[in-house]
């Protein structure tokens, strides 16, 4: 049986006791608790109190907890401020990962470049590209460091990024992050063992700007995974939009077996949308 989660981003909030509690009060017990909310200290006794009233299960995912101060996290950096300050705050998501009870912890993969805060999900300005290298070495032994804090509480899943029509045109031929498809999967497979986590929504999109064939590329992922995150594009930019309505992307998922596969829904709309696709998705095997 496949677990249904919502995402925290999808309740625009300042805090994350606020996006919790509008979900559970609208009936979702599983919550993917993601970016979008400001820190403040009391975040862990809010989200245990909630968990306990509403009998919630929670994930931890990526930028989750908050930092008390603002960045981009990005384990391939080779900025060492900004690599040490990814490795803490991933490490903060790991214990609290285990603190509510939360089997898996989805982290982004690293960026061969670093980017501003104003620039997550807008056009990113040229950058010099970091050696690839170098990158994916400090990438690594990030990730190793960290599935070790993990040790067996925890499943650490590497989630694909996306690279969008705009950055395209900015960088050219030139892919300035790590695993977008399947080949940057195996890249990263192929120096460490870890679980893919897939967001079929980058991937759309990463398929267009790199010219791949997306079909193909979910058979090969989604056989790898048993996590996805799932909502809906123009194949241009990840705009998290409703899952309904993508006729194409509901028959491919339709050909591939969602029992024992934990899924997200990321849709940025209202509650309504999000139910409705809740519904839809509890329909299909």
């Amino acid at each position: 049986m496949k677990q249904i989660f919502i995402s925290s981003a999808c309740i625009k909030a300042e805090t994350i006791r606020e996006s919790v509690t509008t979900l559970a009060a609208a009936g979702f017990n599983n919550i993917e608790l993601s970016g979008g909310t400001k820190f403040y200290s009391k975040y862990k006794r809010d989200l245990l109190r909630l968990q306990d009233k509403y009998e919630l299960n929670f994930l931890v995912h990526n930028y989750f907890p908050p930092p008390r101060i603002p960045f981009v996290l990005n384990l391939a950096s080779l900025n060492n401020d900004i690599h040490k300050q990814s490795i803490e705050h991933c490490i903060r998501a790991i214990k609290l990962s285990k603190l509510l009870g939360s089997k898996k912890y989805g982290i982004h993969a690293g960026f061969l470049i670093d980017i501003r805060l104003t620039e997550i999900g807008e056009k990113i300005k040229l950058k010099k590209i970091f050696d690839r290298k170098r990158a994916l070495s400090r990438f690594v032994d990030g990730f190793n460091k960290l599935n070790d804090i993990a040790n067996d509480d925890v499943t650490l899943y590497i989630e694909n990024n996306v690279f969008s029509h705009t950055n395209k045109k900015t960088y050219k031929s030139i892919n300035p992050f790590l695993f977008t498809d399947f080949e940057g999967y195996l890249e990263l497979a192929d120096q460490i063992n870890f679980k893919p986590l897939i967001d079929l929504a980058h991937l759309k999109v990463s398929c267009n700007s790199l010219k791949k064939e997306f079909i193909n590329q979910v058979k090969e992922l989604l056989s790898r995974s048993d996590y996805i995150h799932l909502s809906s594009n123009d194949g241009l930019h990840d705009t998290n939009k409703s899952l309904i309505n993508d006729y194409q992307l509901i028959e491919i998922i339709k050909n591939f077996s969602l029992t024992k596969k934990y899924i997200t829904l990321e849709i940025y709309e209202n509650l309504d949308t999000i139910k409705k696709n809740y519904e839809h998705l509890k329909t299909m095997e």
